[in-house]
């Protein structure tokens, strides 16, 4: 099975290394090719475009920052669908919206090809240690065919239903941890102004009712004033407005995740931190800031 991946940015980069590791042929395209010489120095193949990754692949797995890049990956000039051929199998691992999702089936349908909404959890460690959360959307079939690629690099796998299935659960589980990031970073700001050591905070909340992936995976990492990104806040502000955007469309008010949005929003825009992790939140709040 040959394996075509575009995007090689924190998450990709990744799981391609994890797929060179596990013996599969990996074509890659990244819209900056610098950006790409880790995996083209662990064993990738370069490719000038996602037309010419697809025309040499089996399967081909995008994973892009924006809607708008997923929409020019697959319909541009030099996209997939321009050097597709029948059979093959397209899954867009990027958290998307599940309206493009099913576009994207629909024209792979008419062409002969199947198509998957894969979205991931998990971060850069999820990614690291192939140990991602796979949420799934499109045939069944299609994705009892992917196993093998998904095994790889995930340890979670789950089936949600038709396409735009597994985009509608990303959703879910951005909406769940915008209100756990959103905790994580107001109990250290409470904990700071309570001079307590947040360090000994951390691990009694990580042992009792508070515990959360956030909290045990970025906790540290604030402590240490480590905010590189293992996912970046504008991408994270991108996966709110979709959710909101989503549940206006359902009719649903999500009170919670439109104050995380904005938070997330004074963070990317008004600070301009949209290139820190997740956990760069907590910056956000001066009380925080003040005494480092």
């Amino acid at each position: 099975m040959r394996i075509g991946f575009i995007g090689t940015g924190v998450m990709g980069s990744a799981m391609i290394k994890n797929l060179l590791k596990a013996d599969f042929a990996v074509t890659v395209y990244n819209r900056t090719k610098e950006h790409a010489q880790a995996v083209i120095a662990a064993g990738a193949t370069w490719a000038n475009s996602p037309a010419e990754v697809a025309s040499q692949s089996d399967v081909v797995i995008t994973m892009v920052g924006f809607p708008k890049d997923v929409k020019g990956v697959y319909f541009g000039s030099k996209g997939i669908f321009k050097r597709f051929h029948a059979g093959q199998v397209l899954v867009d691992m990027t958290t998307s919206s599940p309206k493009l999702a099913q576009q994207i089936f629909v024209e792979g349908k008419k062409r002969g090809v199947e198509v998957l909404d894969a979205p991931v959890s998990g971060g850069d460690v999820g990614a690291q240690n192939a140990t991602l959360t796979i949420m799934v959307g499109g045939l069944e079939s299609t994705y009892q065919k992917m196993q093998p690629v998904f095994s790889v690099v995930g340890q979670s796998i789950t089936y949600f239903g038709a396409a735009g299935a597994g985009q509608n659960a990303k959703m879910a589980n951005q909406i769940m941890i915008a209100g756990t990031m959103i905790g994580m970073s107001e109990m250290l700001v409470y904990a700071k102004a309570a001079n307590l050591d947040l360090e000994q905070v951390i691990k009694t909340v990580d042992n009792g009712g508070g515990q959360n992936w956030s909290l045990a995976n970025y906790g540290p990492r604030v402590l240490k004033g480590d905010y590189r990104p293992g996912f970046y806040a504008k991408h994270f502000l991108k996966d709110l407005k979709i959710a909101l955007d989503v549940a206006d469309e359902m009719e649903l008010n999500l009170p919670a995740t439109e104050l995380a949005k904005r938070l997330y929003d004074r963070m990317v825009n008004g600070a301009g931190l949209g290139n820190e992790s997740t956990d760069g939140l907590v910056n956000i709040y001066h009380s925080w800031r003040e005494d480092d």
